[in-house]
């Protein structure tokens, strides 16, 4: 008996945003580096002469500040990307390049997040000797399937789906997934077409990640 192990997408629901306040914390923000690049314009491109004559002890006070203003900079921009990046992450909308650019244990993470939301238990398995199997699904009825993460940019042939299948036998298990941010050539779906094996190509992850953020996925 093969376990149902299936992504079925139903339409979106419409949904009307009622968020329509102005994004009054990044006034601020903003109004303070434009306050500061006029200052660094004003002072190392300008030069006007009440700045040239300043104390020396004022002069490098100053210089003391700008560092430290651009330091700062620097870390808060950092910190504003990567949360956005997290946000991006959690709501699904990542593209597949942007999918490519994660590590492979970050793209595995976000895989595993992916089936947990979905409703399987996963265990991240994905490590030196893990024969070729990144995650381990146990559906509510107990069946076992694995996952393989390929975080490639060429498309994936029929060579990695045929081990796959291998890998699958070899671990005993109903259902097989590969999963990859590239395209999937129509030889490897030929081949497996019939079998316990799913096979999710780049465009139809980001999808599948929208679908399951905006509740769906059946």
């Amino acid at each position: 008996m093969t376990a149902r192990f299936e992504w079925r997408l139903r339409q979106p629901k419409r949904s009307i945003s009622t968020n329509s306040e102005p994004r009054l914390h990044l006034i601020m923000p903003a109004l303070a580096a434009i306050v500061f690049i006029a200052w660094l314009f004003l002072r190392h491109i300008v030069h006007p002469a009440w700045l040239l004559n300043l104390p020396q002890f004022l002069s490098d006070s100053l210089n003391l500040l700008e560092s430290a203003a651009i330091l700062t900079t620097l870390l808060v921009s950092s910190f504003f990307l990567w949360r956005r990046r997290r946000k991006r992450l959690a709501a699904g909308s990542l593209t597949a390049e942007d999918l490519y650019a994660l590590s492979p244990r970050s793209f595995e993470r976000y895989v595993a997040d992916l089936f947990r939301k979905k409703g399987y238990k996963v265990t991240i398995r994905g490590r030196s000797g893990d024969h070729g199997v990144d995650l381990e699904l146990e559906s509510t009825g107990r069946r076992r399937a694995i996952v393989q993460c390929k975080r490639y940019r060429n498309a994936v042939g029929p060579d990695i789906v045929r081990e796959l299948f291998g890998t699958m036998i070899h671990e005993g298990v109903h259902h097989a997934f590969l999963v990859t941010t590239a395209d999937i050539t129509p030889a490897a779906r030929d081949w497996a077409r019939n079998k316990p094996m799913t096979l999710i190509d780049g465009q139809a992850l980001v999808q599948i990640a929208k679908s399951l953020q905006a509740g769906t996925l059946a």
